[in-house]
């Protein structure tokens, strides 16, 4: 084993002593403060080889003793290797563990307004790389208002968002994305505006929702009412000539089937459905309700096609938002409009930026969101020293 001790005036300058003298996979031993800073004990060179773990001098008197102890000894040295190995993969997480602890008091003491600013982002349930990258963005010194006030302005910089084109140049759109996020209600309250701003004419929906009971007969019972034609089609096959069919309207706006992001046929699916028509736009329905996992999981699965732009529906319905903007923002897909409610079409608005992030800081507040020291030590831990 590779023993040293490092001394240095922060934790940051010891583990890149650490880095440059033993590499990445040296291993934290224990960690104390000194006067004029902190001390390290790092190792490596843990394995050990099954004739480190043999006596140096067996010396049976019987050689079929001796076979015997060989055969022992090569069947106990794995599972004495597993065990040691496992015992050092529980004492390295437990330093690991008191290091981020140590990291993050460190920082809280150094940098307070940084570590504030981490908590509140954390109240809002955005992803931990992404809050670090915020803080990390912060000018220096400034106070905790004006750094909360920059951070939730980065933050609203990095959300992406677009203005509509469908309903002011038209074009076709497929809106896609998992069983109940409302896809059929945004397309009604999309139409809705169309025919109150420009009338019916120049806009055709269509229904490929062979699936869901009702799914078909809901988008012509819609196209009924606004006076607008309403079709039915089962196959790519249909939807492709039904297509061509409709090359002189405007706006075609087309609802598909749920489909679940784990379901193995996804991507041909997809892949069919984008193959109908050469500028056939995929428009993916997210809703804000659902976990900050399942919503990155659901654009990683769906982006299976480009994805033109992002719907974000149920608003009024999730907990928090930050999970859904951090995955909306590391996938870089526009949002183009924000649904918070049944009504038609009033409950559809224009994504803005801003509006969002507000949206997301009243959301923490009114469910009073905390952060205790564990999940943040836990959370930044790790590169707290590059932050302050």
């Amino acid at each position: 084993m590779n023993m040293r001790r490092y001394v240095a005036k922060d934790m940051r300058e010891c583990l890149r002593q650490i880095r440059e003298a033993q590499g990445p996979d040296a291993v934290i031993l224990s960690t104390r403060r000194v006067d004029g800073g902190v001390e390290v004990v790092a190792a490596m060179d843990f394995d050990l080889a099954p004739t480190d773990l043999a006596p140096a001098d067996p010396g049976p008197a019987d050689p079929a003793a001796d076979k015997g102890a060989a055969i022992a000894a090569h069947a106990d040295t794995p599972a004495v290797n597993a065990d040691m190995q496992a015992e050092l993969r529980s004492l390295r997480q437990l330093l690991e563990s008191q290091l981020a602890t140590l990291a993050w008091n460190d920082l809280t003491r150094r940098a307070p307004v940084q570590a504030e600013v981490l908590r509140e982002l954390t109240q809002l349930g955005l992803a931990s790389d992404l809050a670090a990258a915020i803080v990390a963005d912060l000018p220096a010194r400034l106070d905790l208002t004006r750094a909360q006030h920059r951070a939730r302005a980065i933050l609203t910089h990095k959300l992406p968002v677009a203005d509509d084109r469908w309903l002011s140049h038209g074009g076709r759109v497929a809106f896609v994305g998992p069983t109940g996020v409302g896809k059929s209600t945004a397309i009604a309250k999309l139409a809705a505006r169309w025919v109150l701003e420009k009338g019916p004419q120049g806009l055709a929906l269509v229904s490929t929702d062979g699936v869901r009971f009702g799914a078909q007969e809901q988008i012509q019972n819609l196209g009924r009412l606004l006076g607008v034609p309403a079709y039915a089609v089962d196959h790519p096959r249909e939807l492709e000539q039904l297509l061509a069919k409709l090359a002189g309207t405007q706006l075609v706006l087309i609802d598909t089937a749920g489909t679940g992001q784990r379901d193995p046929r996804l991507a041909a699916k997809l892949a069919a459905l984008a193959a109908t028509h050469r500028g056939l736009e995929m428009a993916l329905v997210l809703a804000a309700s659902s976990q900050a996992g399942a919503a990155e999981e659901v654009i990683a699965h769906f982006a299976a096609v480009p994805l033109a732009a992002c719907i974000v529906t149920k608003i009024d319905e999730a907990a928090s938002l930050g999970g859904t903007l951090s995955a909306l923002i590391r996938a870089r897909l526009p949002v183009v409009w924000v649904s918070e409610g049944q009504r038609i079409p009033e409950d559809l608005v224009p994504a803005r930026a801003h509006q969002l992030i507000v949206r997301a800081v009243t959301l923490a507040e009114r469910s009073r969101a905390t952060a205790d020291e564990d999940l943040l030590q836990r959370r930044f831990g790790g590169f707290a020293h590059a932050l302050a």
